[in-house]
């Protein structure tokens, strides 16, 4: 189902393009959307997980420069029966974390700086197991290729509007070209969530928070993780994240809280759910809550 996904997304990127670029350059403009198509789509599936790393400024950390993050992770992947992913660090005071790559074997995981300081090493091992089952469920493919696409939709709004111009020529006249390209920004924001929306259940969280309670053995750590996050995620700003709206999706928490557009991009159950979820299945399995659980530092 996650290959589907990600073939229609580069299929629907396709005909977007070509539709834009006739729309603006007529047969011409058509023949070079197709060419940048063709490009944005190889793009898309062999970098699209740089490219959201880059976003964020993630910079990679390894076992000596940030031995408890590692530790975690390989403890963590053991239990799982995954590949060591890429351990990637976001100096953002918001407490995040997100998964990203093509597949198992190209993994990366990007903690913020903030999940670090504000979070116990159990809370810490909750989400990094959450982000562990997107990898495991392999739906960081089509997450990333998600946020890259809705990305280039953006993208080709503003080329209209670079190569339209202004709104009227120099005499006064309608710009055709430049009437395009406001019409085309004015619809193709809308255009980019729906696709966000559409190509990202809200069921995948869940499911993630299910396997990442068995990865950890404590749903309880997720939940309380998933609890100071909330919280934190309402104050605290993310400026990248605010840009790249796109992108928010890939988050565990929902980044964005700033802007009156932020809420279309929401794809994210209500944490409340979430953590009745989590706490449901702890009561199942008869599980201790995290201040009395085995540490992890």
């Amino acid at each position: 189902m996650n290959h589907f996904k990600t073939f229609t997304l580069l299929a629907g990127l396709t005909a977007l393009f070509i539709g834009i670029g006739y729309m603006i350059g007529g047969q011409g403009g058509m023949t070079i959307a197709f060419l940048i198509a063709i490009a944005m789509n190889l793009f898309a599936y062999w970098n699209s997980d740089r490219l959201v790393l880059s976003m964020y400024g993630a910079r990679p950390v390894s076992a000596a420069s940030s031995p408890s993050l590692y530790m975690i992770v390989e403890r963590l992947v053991g239990r799982a029966g995954l590949p060591m992913p890429k351990l990637y660090l976001i100096e953002n005071d918001q407490p995040n974390a997100f998964a990203t790559g093509r597949n198992p074997e190209h993994a990366a995981i990007a903690v913020t700086s903030g999940l670090l300081r504000r979070l116990s090493p159990e809370e810490v091992a909750g989400v990094v197991a959450h982000e562990l089952a997107h990898v495991k469920n392999r739906d960081t493919l089509t997450m990333t290729i998600t946020a890259t696409v809705a990305g280039a939709i953006s993208m080709v709004a503003n080329f209209g509007l670079f190569f339209g111009g202004g709104t009227r020529h120099q005499n006064g006249s309608a710009n055709p070209a430049g009437i395009v390209g406001i019409i085309a920004l004015s619809i193709l924001a809308p255009l980019a969530a729906m696709l966000v929306q559409t190509a990202i259940s809200r069921t995948r969280e869940y499911e993630a928070d299910r396997v990442g309670a068995e990865i950890s053995g404590h749903p309880l750590w997720l939940a309380s993780a998933l609890e100071k996050l909330d919280r934190a995620s309402r104050t605290i700003h993310n400026y990248a994240a605010e840009n790249n709206p796109a992108t928010a999706h890939l988050f565990i928490i929902n980044p964005l809280h700033l802007r009156s557009i932020d809420g279309l991009f929401s794809t994210h159950p209500h944490t409340a759910d979430r953590i009745a979820r989590l706490r449901d299945i702890a009561a199942r399995q008869g599980g201790a809550a995290p201040s009395t659980a085995r540490p992890w530092g």
